[in-house]
């Protein structure tokens, strides 16, 4: 998914502290957000005088003053748009929609400066509401028909008259909540590294849900969206209903997808609106779906913003090791490349095994009684190696079998094991594949790549292309809409082919190289069933 920023959970210290364990990098950064600090805190006592529908109506200013600054340059663009459908010059139409890209580039940057200027009322308004909330109670303003609309689905909410009372209490989470927060200062530099679109740390329990409402109602200002993307459908949930309320007040619409069905009217309103909740996953599916159709009715997402992700080192780092797989009708639904690869992939495994055979038998002279300690350190090397290669190896079940044997291979498994692993490519690097039993996985190595590469011609034959900095170049090289989906489609189309091509090749090579027939799995009636380690069925 594209992002203008992505940003995780955070650590924020004292500035002495930040600077003697992160160094002069860290002071400088810091140093430069403090005038913005500063700006906060002075306006803060302009955003307390006003009242409550005073308070309300800086949001509506703060739109104005963003429309107001790029007011020519979408003008340009809509005269130049209906100009273009009308040019019957393919040469004078590319030069239109280059003109068009140009000044949708710069409507961002117009946008992005002034975000960067309205930011320090902007945090002041919405600490100053966080404040009332807490300290007052309750806010009392002038109901709209947004209001109106919203109130009977929100127990925070009643409309008296012509008046709308929001109160300090709501049900957050399925739990019954009182609004008891304010924004520290340090949130507040929080909130700025956000809006850079840097990642920061901060420790459970230290706010940084508090911290996100600051950048993302500034961010959601313009009314492009905002994504919050987090780990789990009750964090999704449970937030836009508890942060909700602030973002609420200042009469932004704010939806979480988890909550509706995928391809449904709703999830598509859901994206609409100025604040959008949502696990990583149900993100990524709706990215895959949208990219499957050729119906522009049935997307779903809109065009990209700006992102705030939650625990950043989960979804980027520990969710990204397992991707998102969609499947969809192929003209050729029911041909698959098993039996194309099938040949290469044997030739893979034989080449494994041969391999793993010839150090089985070295590490077995090796491990002898009465060789020096040297030798039995690099038998057992040798030894883990072949287990890496092939656990399943017959013969090497057997050698394990033997008294002690298996104890001095953990034994120098934990050894390159230490340091997050950090020696254990000593051990894979000679092997064409490495197998890890216990995630059930199989990481090709450079040797199994070079084999690809001496069987097919092809030195990317196995490599997935980097779509994300492919398309983030194409969009530097300034084509017109037209040829941007076109290469866009073809960089998709090519992803796809190859995607399929690497799980085919993984999935043969489990099927040679971890499951045994008979053992793991059974043919029935010219069918494959899974047998169950645990009741053999």
């Amino acid at each position: 998914m594209t992002n203008q920023s992505a940003t995780g959970g955070f650590k924020i210290y004292s500035m002495g502290i930040v600077g003697k364990m992160l160094g002069s990098k860290s002071n400088r950064d810091i140093k430069a957000i403090g005038p913005v600090v500063t700006q906060i805190i002075d306006i803060e006592p302009q955003i307390t005088a006003l009242s409550d529908d005073e308070l309300r109506g800086k949001t509506q200013e703060f739109r104005q003053r963003i429309a107001d600054h790029i007011q020519a340059d979408k003008q340009e663009v809509i005269d130049q748009k209906a100009t273009i459908e009308q040019e019957e010059d393919i040469m004078e139409r590319e030069k239109m929609w280059e003109n068009v890209d140009r000044l949708e580039k710069s409507i961002y940057e117009k946008t992005q400066n002034i975000l960067d200027d309205i930011l320090p009322e902007a945090f002041a308004v919405i600490k100053e509401t966080a404040r009332r909330f807490k300290e007052i109670g309750q806010l009392e303003v002038t109901a709209t028909e947004f209001d109106k609309n919203l109130a009977p689905s929100r127990d925070g909410m009643e409309i008296i008259g012509e008046k709308v009372i929001f109160k300090n209490e709501w049900t957050a989470g399925g739990s019954f909540i009182k609004w008891d927060m304010v924004h520290y200062d340090v949130q507040l530099i929080g909130g700025i590294v956000l809006h850079q679109g840097k990642i920061a740390e901060m420790g459970t329990g230290e706010g940084k849900t508090l911290v996100a409402t600051l950048p993302v109602y500034l961010n959601a200002l313009p009314g492009k969206g905002v994504h919050i993307v987090t780990v789990n459908d009750y964090l999704a949930k449970r937030d836009s209903e508890w942060m909700g309320v602030l973002y609420e007040f200042h009469g932004l619409t704010v939806d979480c997808i988890d909550r509706h069905e995928p391809n449904s009217e709703p999830r598509r309103k859901a994206y609409l609106a100025d604040i959008t909740f949502g696990t990583n996953n149900e993100f990524g599916f709706d990215y895959l779906r949208d990219n499957m159709t050729g119906n522009p009715k049935e997307l779903v997402q809109r065009k990209h913003n700006y992102t705030i992700v939650d625990e950043v080192d989960s979804v980027l780092v520990d969710d990204a090791r397992t991707p998102l797989i969609i499947s969809g009708p192929t003209p050729q639904g029911d041909k698959h490349e098993y039996h194309e690869l099938k040949p290469l992939v044997q030739k893979l495994y034989s080449a494994q095994r041969n391999y793993v055979t010839k150090i089985l038998a070295e590490a077995k002279k090796l491990l002898k009684d009465g060789n020096t300690d040297d030798e039995h350190k690099e038998g057992s090397k040798l030894l883990l190696r072949a287990h890496r290669g092939l656990p399943k190896n017959t013969a090497l079940i057997k050698f394990l079998s033997e008294p002690g044997v298996r104890a001095m291979m953990q034994k120098t498994e934990n050894f390159f094991l230490a340091e997050q692993g950090k020696k254990m490519h000593i051990i894979d690097d000679e092997l064409f594949f490495v197998i890890e039993e216990k995630s059930n996985s199989i990481d090709l190595r450079e040797k199994g790549m070079e084999l690809f590469t001496q069987e097919t011609g092809d030195s990317n034959f196995y490599l997935l292309p980097d779509i994300g900095g492919e398309i983030a170049e194409m969009e530097k090289s300034n084509l017109s809409e037209t040829k941007t989906l076109e290469k866009k489609s073809e960089m998709i189309r090519e992803y796809s082919m190859k995607s399929e091509r690497v799980h085919s090749v993984n999935q043969l090579l489990k099927a040679y190289a971890m499951f045994e027939k008979d053992v793991e799995y059974v043919i029935m009636e010219n069918k494959i069933k899974i047998v169950d380690e645990q009741t053999g069925r």
